[in-house]
């Protein structure tokens, strides 16, 4: 199998040094999996104007819907990765491993949320009448289901491009579920 190696800073193009160099200042580090989208030169830049677009979506909404799709796909990066942020967004590691699991019993709303979106990304948006139907009655609306696909959309991307390339992860890596 082909083996990838994280890209280092001068081995990308100056557009990606750049964002690396922001990614460095606000994280502190360059999380391995953006490194990997530099090998593109345009790849990383439309990927972070992607994932930071305007949405309906609180980040605590979103950071369960990364968890989520990432465990449906088999992804420990981002399982790993957003077991992080969504103790910085207000989880627990046991509501990060519940909602990993595909429920959230300590919010009504949000147990609504990781349901659809768990059922979503099983059955590639085939979604059953009485998920969908919970959802809105849940208080969700149509551009909140559009806002949810996308971050769902956002996040298969990211386990994709982990699931191929098995670079190493450097958050601390998830419990095992």
């Amino acid at each position: 199998m082909t083996s990838f190696n994280v890209p280092q800073r001068g081995e990308v193009s100056e557009n990606n040094q750049a964002i690396f160099d922001t990614l460095k200042n606000a994280l502190g580090m360059v999380p391995n999996l953006y490194a990997v989208m530099a090998y593109s030169d345009t790849g990383l830049e439309n990927y972070l104007a992607f994932q930071n677009g305007k949405t309906s979506v609180s980040k605590k909404e979103k950071e369960a819907i990364n968890l989520v799709v990432s465990q449906v796909n088999g992804c420990r990066y981002c399982q790993s990765a957003h077991t992080v942020l969504g103790k910085m967004n207000g989880f627990t590691e046991e509501q990060t491993i519940e909602i990993r699991k595909g429920t959230a019993s300590f919010d009504a709303k949000l147990d609504a949320l990781v349901k659809f979106v768990k059922e979503v990304t099983q059955t590639k948006g085939r979604v059953n009448e009485s998920v969908l139907n919970n959802f809105f009655n849940a208080g969700y609306t149509k551009t909140s289901l559009v806002d949810v696909i996308i971050a769902i959309a956002d996040k298969v991307v990211m386990n994709y491009i982990h699931n191929i390339t098995q670079i190493p992860i450097d958050f601390p890596v998830a419990s095992e579920i």
